[in-house]
């Protein structure tokens, strides 16, 4: 068993610097937020959260969208099942006017990462949900799923407004 003196645990590089960049992110400081990234991804380089933010904050912070996009992919590769990395890239591809990659990339998410609240509500607020087949029932309804993914096997997934 190995004990840590004096030193952080692996796992536990960069934790620190990440809670402040995700603290300056929610508080509306994105330069600073970028700055705590860049810090924590100094710290562990195959974090794919410090990627993906890092990436995310390259884009709304400096506008360097192709970089932005690079990390967040390149974070998609390590862990392609968390909900957060898929928010990410589709936000960088939001930022950039990219609406239709967003859109594809958040129905990835769906599949890669299942049935994520975060995910269906950054499709709706994109404006990318059709009405439920049948508009008397609910669309979490059996038939309204049933039926809307066949009618989404039939013409295609929906454009965005």
């Amino acid at each position: 068993m190995t004990h840590w003196i004096g030193t952080t645990s692996p796992a536990d590089a960069g934790m620190a610097e990440f809670k402040d960049c995700l603290k300056h992110l929610r508080d509306g400081h994105p330069e600073e937020a970028l700055q705590d990234a860049r810090r924590a991804l100094g710290a562990a380089p195959k974090n794919p959260f410090y990627l993906s933010y890092t990436g995310l904050l390259a884009g709304l912070a400096e506008k360097r969208f192709a970089d932005a996009e690079n990390l967040c992919r390149e974070a998609l590769s390590l862990r392609h099942n968390h909900a957060q990395l898929y928010l990410n890239l589709a936000e960088v591809y939001q930022q950039c006017g990219r609406t239709q990659e967003a859109i594809d990339v958040l129905e990835k998410g769906l599949i890669s990462a299942g049935r994520d609240f975060r995910i269906r509500r950054a499709l709706e607020r994109i404006g990318t949900r059709r009405e439920p087949v049948l508009t008397f029932l609910h669309r979490s309804h059996p038939l309204n799923r049933t039926l809307g993914k066949l009618r989404h096997r039939l013409v295609g997934p929906a454009q965005a407004a």
